[in-house]
């Protein structure tokens, strides 16, 4: 009895009975002047664009007495900036800027020329790489053991070289220690993937990244550098302060060489770099290249200083060294650190670094075009 005497409510939201049959029903059951009152009310003035699932129900709203606020939304404008992403496709924004959106359009275009300039993706990449590595706690600790064995090994072997003589031919122990620390430290910062571009290749997700809008070799720039990144601060510092304490090495030359070094350090990393790409290529011809890279690291360890310094070369081999980039990689660095170049000959060197990079990059580049135009990926 309680329930066929209540009223109803002033305003009925739309959607609590489910169709115009409930409504009617309940208008019977006593509800004959709600019903009455929902018919004679007014929508409110301005009416939400979405509140109405389809045009069908704009049209049905506007002839129960909206239509003063359906013609109110028909002539309504779009706001002055439309974010990217509000219509999905070009054909959206076109249609936008023929309802008034001509010049965001415009806007949208010139946005989106900028952003394929900017390196966010490469640094989002280095950052992966780098996160990535400092998950494995127990290698990291491997790693700086691995480069504190090297260099005791080293230190010991020549030092029975030297025996008891303080220096060789004007080269002193100190002086081999320095070399050897600082070229086999950098070799563990510069560790560059060599296998980056052959396994893409091998399992055809070098398709995959050839559709991504961003550069391949680009990509493999940012990830090397991230790991680069991570190896100098968790395995080169550790090892530097424990081989500083124990076997000591000899202080830069100064102030202004060190800052030389360092930017002569990252050029032979540039040079080691641009070795390792255009290597790489030859995945694009050959099955397997593990052969191809094995000589090749055998070429950059002997003949870079690394392992044995370039001052016990033959003067034959040092002059042919001259003409190869293998010397720019450790033993320039080296050089400058032990004050052994004077500002000229620190400024020449870098620029020959400079140019070996300039050279390498431009055939490692053509390699890289021509095997584009030779894959064939098929499967998925």
């Amino acid at each position: 009895m309680e329930l066929k005497n209540s009223k109803f409510p002033d305003s009925i939201p739309r959607g609590v009975y489910g169709s115009m049959a409930d409504r009617k029903s309940s208008a019977g059951r006593g509800g004959g002047r709600e019903l009455a009152e929902l018919k004679n009310s007014k929508f409110p003035d301005s009416i939400p664009r979405g509140v109405y699932g389809s045009m069908a129900d704009r049209k049905s709203s506007a002839g129960r007495g909206g239509g003063r606020e359906l013609a109110e939304l028909k002539n309504s404008k779009f706001p002055d900036s439309i974010p990217r992403g509000v219509y999905g496709s070009m054909a959206d924004r076109k249609s936008s800027a023929g309802r008034g959106g001509g010049r965001e359009l415009a806007e949208l275009n010139i946005g989106e020329r900028i952003e394929m300039m900017k390196f966010a993706p490469y640094f989002a990449y280095a950052k992966k790489c780098f996160l990535g590595r400092s998950a494995y706690r127990f290698d990291h600790l491997m790693n700086i053991m691995s480069t504190c064995l090297q260099i005791f090994i080293f230190w010991g072997i020549y030092r029975a070289l030297y025996g008891g003589n303080t220096e060789v031919d004007g080269i002193t122990l100190p002086m081999v220690a320095t070399n050897f620390v600082l070229s086999m430290g950098l070799g563990a910062v510069f560790s560059v993937n060599d296998y980056f571009f052959p396994d893409k290749i091998h399992d055809g997700s070098i398709a995959t990244e050839l559709l991504r809008p961003i550069s391949v070799p680009g990509r493999m720039i940012a990830e090397n550098a991230g790991n680069a990144l991570f190896n100098l601060i968790f395995r080169f510092a550790p090892a530097l302060i424990l081989v500083v304490l124990t076997i000591g090495i000899s202080a830069p030359a100064g102030l202004g060489m060190f800052t030389v070094f360092l930017l002569s350090a990252m050029l032979g990393y540039g040079v080691l770099w641009v070795i390792s790409f255009t290597v790489q290529m030859a995945a694009f011809w050959f099955v397997n290249v593990w052969s191809i890279t094995t000589i090749k690291n055998v070429f950059v360890n002997v003949l870079s200083g690394s392992m044995i310094p370039l001052w016990f070369m033959p003067e034959w081999m040092v002059g042919v060294l001259r003409f190869t980039p293998f010397s720019s990689i450790y033993f320039t660095p080296v050089q400058i650190y032990l004050g052994q170049l004077t500002w000229q000959e620190a400024g020449l060197k870098c620029a020959v670094q400079a140019v070996w990079i300039l050279l390498i990059y431009l055939a490692g580049d053509f390699l890289w075009k021509k095997g584009q135009k030779k894959l064939v990926v098929q499967g998925g």
